[in-house]
Order: C-alpha cells, then sequence, then structure tokens
C-alpha cells in the first residue's frame, strides 16, 4: 500500500480533484436547470448526452492517444473540460448545455483512459489489486465530497460553475509533473456481440440494466430532488448517500459473492434494491427514509457492477477478457444513454415518484431474468475468478485490469495498457 501511494500520489490527488469537478457538475445542472425553468424531459436529454459522449470518447480516445500521445490527449481534454464547466453558466439553455455535455463526456472519457493507463503501467502484478481499490476509493471520496461542496455558493450564480472548472485546472499540475513514461497501447482481439451474450446472457443483459439505473442515479438525482421541492442542502446529502452506500456495500458483496453462488447474489441485491426503492413509489415518507433508500439504491449498483464482471468473467478464457471489457462497457453505455430519458419521462408522467419508480423496475427486471437464467444454465461448480471492486464510471483500461486482476493474474506484458481499436463486431 505505501509503495503504491508513493509511486502514484500524484495520479490519485489529481483524479479526486477531476472526480469533485465530475460530481459538482452533474448535481449542479440538475439544480440550475430546475431554477432556469427547463422540463424534466429537457434535463433528462441534457443528462443523457453526458453518457453519450463518454460511449464516443471510449470507442475514439484511444485513437487518439496513440496518434498524437498521452501528454497532449489529456492536456487537450483537460483544457476542454475546465472551458465547458465556465460555459455552463454563460448559456443556460437545454440545447447549448446538450452540446456541452457531449462534449465533456467525451473529455472525461479520455482523461480516465489515459489516467487509468498510467495507473495500471505504474503498477505490478503484486500490488495491481491495492492500486486499483485505493483509485476507486479516492473516486468515491472525491464524488461525495463534491456534494459538499454544492452549498458553497447559489446555483443561481457563477462561483458554483468556477469552483469545479478550478478544481479540474488544479488536478492535471501534479499528473503532468510527476507521471512517468506513458504507457503505449496494444491492440486486443476483438469478440463479437454474439460470441459474449453466448457466454454469459445474464452478465450482458444485467449490465444494460445496470447502465440504465446507473446514470439516472448519477444524472437525475438532482433533477429528482428539484422537482420533489428539497433545498441544495438536502439534494446534496441524498447525492452523497448513494455514493456512500455503493462504498461501503462493495466488500460485504464481494465477500459473499466469491463463496456462493454469484447469480444467487445477484438475485438477491437486485430483488432487494427492487422492494426498497418501491417504499417511496407507494408511500410518503421523510426526509431521512429517502436517504436510506437513495443508499440502499447505491448499495445494489455499485457492487452489482464488479458483481456482473466477476460473474462473466467465470465463463470467459483469459484470452477473451480484454475484449470481454470493452463489449460489456459498450453494453453498460448503451443502457446509460436511455437512462437519464426514460426517467425523464416517467416523472414527468407520474411525478418525482418516478425517480424510483423507474430503478425499481429495472432491478425487478433483473431478478426475474437471473431467476430464468438460473433455469438455464446449470451452477458452475468453481468459479474462475475472483470478486474486484469496479465503478461504473470505469474505462476500458480499468475495466481490463481489474479482470485480469480478479483472474488472479497481471494483464500480459505488464507495463503496457491495452485498449480496442473498434467496437466489437456484431
Amino acid at each position: 500500500m505505501i509503495s503504491v501511494l508513493r509511486n502514484s500520489w500524484a495520479l490519485l490527488l489529481g483524479m479526486m480533484l477531476l472526480m469533485l469537478g465530475n460530481g459538482m457538475q452533474g448535481s449542479l445542472l440538475g439544480i440550475r436547470g430546475g431554477q432556469e425553468n427547463m422540463s424534466t424531459f429537457e434535463l433528462s436529454i441534457v443528462m443523457s448526452c453526458y453518457f453519450l459522449g463518454f460511449l464516443f470518447g471510449s470507442r475514439m480516445a484511444p485513437d487518439m492517444i496513440r496518434r498524437v500521445g498521452h501528454v497532449r490527449v489529456f492536456a487537450a481534454l483537460g483544457s476542454m473540460i475546465s472551458a465547458v464547466l465556465i460555459m455552463y453558466a454563460v448559456a443556460p439553455n437545454w440545447i447549448a448545455w446538450s452540446l456541452m455535455r457531449v462534449l465533456i463526456g467525451f473529455s472525461f472519457s479520455g482523461v480516465y483512459i489515459t489516467a487509468e493507463s498510467w495507473l495500471n503501467d505504474a503498477s505490478t502484478n503484486e500490488n495491481r489489486g491495492q492500486a486499483l481499490s485505493l483509485y476507486l476509493i479516492v473516486q468515491m471520496i472525491g464524488i461525495i465530497a463534491a456534494q459538499a461542496l454544492l452549498n458553497l455558493g447559489d446555483p443561481g450564480g457563477f462561483i458554483l460553475f468556477v469552483i469545479p472548472s478550478i478544481l479540474v485546472s488544479l488536478a492535471f499540475t501534479p499528473i503532468l509533473l510527476s507521471v512517468s513514461q506513458a504507457p503505449a497501447f496494444e491492440s486486443t482481439k476483438p469478440l463479437s456481440f454474439r460470441k459474449l451474450y453466448d457466454a454469459s446472457p445474464l452478465g450482458c443483459v444485467g449490465m444494460f440494466i445496470l447502465g440504465g439505473v446507473f446514470s439516472a442515479q448519477f444524472g437525475m438525482a438532482a433533477v429528482w430532488g428539484t422537482q420533489a421541492g428539497l433545498s441544495v442542502r438536502d439534494i446534496s446529502i441524498f447525492i452523497a448517500g448513494i455514493y456512500i452506500g455503493g462504498m461501503v456495500f462493495q466488500y460485504p458483496i464481494g465477500w459473499l459473492s466469491d463463496r456462493m453462488d454469484r447469480r444467487k447474489v445477484i438475485l438477491g441485491v437486485t430483488a432487494l434494491g427492487a422492494v426498497g426503492l418501491m417504499i417511496p413509489v407507494i408511500w410518503d415518507v421523510p426526509f431521512w427514509a429517502l436517504c436510506l433508500v437513495g443508499a440502499l439504491g447505491g448499495a445494489v449498483s455499485n457492487p452489482l457492477y464488479s458483481l456482473l464482471l466477476a460473474y462473466v468473467n467465470d465463463y470467459l478464457d483469459k484470452s477473451d477478457m480484454a475484449a470481454a471489457s470493452a463489449g460489456l462497457l459498450f453494453i453498460n453505455g448503451l443502457g446509460a444513454i436511455t437512462g437519464p430519458v426514460i426517467t425523464g419521462w416517467m416523472m414527468g408522467m407520474v411525478g418525482p415518484r418516478g425517480f424510483f419508480l423507474f430503478m425499481g423496475l429495472l432491478f425487478a427486471t433483473l431478478a426475474i431474468y437471473a431467476v430464468w437464467r438460473m433455469q438455464r444454465r446449470r451452477h458452475t461448480a468453481d468459479a474462475t475468478s475472483s470478486f474486484t471492486a469496479v465503478s461504473p464510471s470505469a474505462t476500458v483500461v480499468f475495466v481490463e485490469a481489474a479482470m485480469t486482476e480478479a483472474d488472479g493474474e497481471g494483464p500480459e506484458g505488464a507495463g503496457h495498457a491495452h485498449a480496442p481499436e473498434a467496437a466489437p463486431k456484431v
């Protein structure tokens, strides 16, 4: 652990500052958009566009890095993020915001790929698991702390847009001044979606559904809070609770999944999530109960992402893991694009309860599908990999490293980060 901190402290510090900026912008737009009289559906388009840009970035950033290098891509995309964060306040229009969200999603994706490449390159087979865990903890701390920063100013002014822009600008200073030589990207063997689905139908369907859940949480929580009439303080507490729940329950759910049929764990946590999220749909509950429901949603969705990756790993050859990580992220990204739009439509139909109803229905759907799959495939007696915590916002570089770490071995050719050259063949 000490060696990881000594070698990667600048990168981890920079990523925490980046997550502070990213965590603020999502929540802030939901609040400011309500003040600007944007409709719920318009804001859902705005939120969805981030995930559209992120998906494009995950496909295009590796080629950009190969052409001009890590440092140039890192600096260029970082400048784009900082500029867009300021421009939000200059042009409070949902169409302009949608375009800017595509840009910022694309830029964050490229920045994450670059940073995770450096982290993977700086790690060894002996400490890669510790490095990935520290990276995930730093991300969570950044997003949670970002919610507290929302209370430092008026969402209707400029200062709350300036703060994340400054934080993002500062994030690149320690990273660019102290990182080692950038690693090389190597292409990986493409894996068709058909082969990936045949290997794990539950994993593929689960990743698509979970993309919708996570994007609703990340993108629409502040919109829900504004529509429900909550104060900025209450909205920040609620969103922080989502990520605290995810951070606290990563290890217990992972520990359990390594000791029993992962499908039973998937069924159990999704059923629990479905029941819990239906509580505020059926009954009027006080704010503290809403926070507990939000924390339960995070406690299910964040560990479930890692759980599904581990489950897919159980049915893959080691040589297919890198290509599978790209395919799973693409499937998850497609689900993430649809999540805010459907959530916004449901909130327009039934009011703020639609926020919880959408996620509850998705969890229920996944639970039912897990039961059906358990009737179609016998349990694999010995899992081939272990649970490794992965953030739903991780890029292909992190996911590939986590999947190979879970397999018990570091990536082949340690010191090089892998990225697919193109989307898996359909």
